[in-house]
């Protein structure tokens, strides 16, 4: 499985490699104040790389708040289930 692990990894990087040196063209990147210019798979990397970072955070968003009700239930069905413990122990009047 490492073995398969290190060759996946390998070949990514190959592509990865062979996508930096075909793309290598530089463009111009209007951003209001500056205006850099980086090679297109340099530029290409960082949206990927910022578009990652912003489903990562919207994604612990709705984790968190997933954990939150999670929680929640968990309280209440924890005093439901001491409500019917207390109810099943109490005696039973008759007429």
């Amino acid at each position: 499985m490492v073995i398969v692990k290190l060759l996946l990894l390998l070949v990514f990087m190959l592509v990865g490699a062979s996508f930096a040196i075909i793309n290598d063209a530089p463009v111009k990147v209007d951003l209001y104040f500056i205006t850099p210019e980086l090679p297109l798979s340099l530029l290409l990397l960082l949206a990927l790389g910022c578009g990652i970072l912003l489903g990562g955070l919207a994604g612990m968003v709705y984790f968190m708040r997933v954990k939150k009700e999670n929680a929640d239930l968990k309280r209440k069905t924890r005093l439901v289930s001491e409500e019917v413990k207390n109810l099943r122990a109490m005696p039973i009047k008759g007429r």
